[in-house]
């Protein structure tokens, strides 16, 4: 990698509109000298107009490169510009430009279309274009039969990833999708450091995801250690996203500095068991439901039952032996802790 490329911003070039019209003006009067001279040469001037009629006549057949020179920039777009494979600088900024013609832009990602933002241009019209996928990436090769635009793009665009089968800390298959806002700090070291930047942080972004995803449970799992400290903690995939989404954006961040990439933000925008076995993990999920509800409903239970107990105590409404309090404990335990509404059986006898 070169990685001592520095960007250069090149500024006071924009002078594109003078030079428009300069070399229209030029196209113009060299058309009139052209008809011109051709009359001269049948004067007794003659050689003044062959010679004015060949000077016309060059400039005609070359001078269109001056118009190769123009350059149109929008907002948060850019220009790397090199003069015979010398990198020469960069245009940043909108407006119009003129520089040299014989520079020509140089972006060996301009053929490469990320799967999202607005970085895909598909079935403009007169064009034809066809997708090639690059497998395990989220990026696309777009083949238009129209020039191709060498331009940059500085905006924030968002990286969307296909969705990945991972392995998480116990092993479980996971399938997780991770959408990474990035954009170009440095044009210099986007074109010339890697060979393409777009395909090169793709898969960086897969490489972060398998990194971070296998240091952690989906769930809450008890002994496992997420943030490498020695300590147990409480991390997961499915309750820890922010943390994981954070680890994730740094890992993908300390990859792609070299390459004048910066990661703004990333977000999990999809994270499920893998399909072949969350219909096991549904199961255990609501298994460990019911023993939860099950545990405070008993609680619950115990709870009222030794408020009754002490109160009936209290008022001395009534007083019962070990075996009537183990009796009336049951048929309370039975009451509250069932599933279905009790019947009650009224004893209009005595107590016993």
């Amino acid at each position: 990698m070169n990685e001592n490329v520095k960007e250069k911003v090149i500024s006071g070039h924009k002078n594109g509109m003078t030079m428009l019209l300069l070399g229209i003006i030029l196209y113009v009067a060299a058309t009139l000298g052209v008809i011109f001279s051709a009359s001269m040469m049948e004067s007794v001037d003659g050689l003044a107009g062959t010679i004015i009629f060949v000077l016309c006549l060059i400039y005609l057949c070359v001078g269109w490169l001056i118009f190769l020179g123009l350059k149109v920039l929008k907002p948060g777009e850019a220009l790397v510009l090199t003069l015979f494979g010398k990198y020469i600088g960069t245009l940043k900024g909108d407006g119009f430009f003129w520089v040299n013609p014989f520079c020509t832009a140089f972006n060996p990602a301009a053929e490469t279309k990320l799967g999202q933002s607005g970085d895909i241009h598909e079935g403009k019209k007169g064009g034809v274009s066809s997708l090639l996928t690059i497998e395990g990436t989220g990026a696309t090769a777009n083949l238009k039969a129209g020039g191709i635009d060498k331009k940059i793009s500085l905006k924030v665009m968002t990286l969307s990833n296909s969705k990945q089968k991972v392995n998480d800390i116990l092993g479980n298959p996971v399938e997780i999708a991770v959408a990474v806002m990035w954009k170009v700090t440095d044009t210099a070291k986007a074109v010339f450091t890697v060979d393409n930047y777009k395909e090169y942080l793709s898969l960086q972004c897969d490489s972060a995801v398998r990194n971070v995803v296998k240091l952690y449970p989906y769930d809450v799992t008890e002994n496992v250690d997420t943030t490498g400290d020695g300590k147990a903690d409480d991390g997961s995939l499915r309750g820890s996203t922010e943390t994981v989404a954070n680890r994730i954006k740094d890992e993908i961040q300390s990859k792609v500095e070299n390459a004048g990439i910066e990661i703004v933000d990333a977000r999990i925008t999809y994270l499920a068991y893998a399909p072949e076995i969350a219909a096991a993990m549904l199961q255990r999920q609501q298994a460990s439901a019911v023993v939860d509800a099950r545990k405070l409903i008993v609680d619950g239970a115990v709870g009222m039952v030794e408020m009754a107990l002490e109160r009936l105590n209290e008022k001395q409404l009534v007083e019962l032996d070990e075996e009537r309090k183990a009796a009336m404990v049951s048929n309370l335990l039975v009451v509250l802790c069932g599933n279905h509404d009790a019947q009650p059986i009224v004893n209009s006898g005595s107590l016993y």
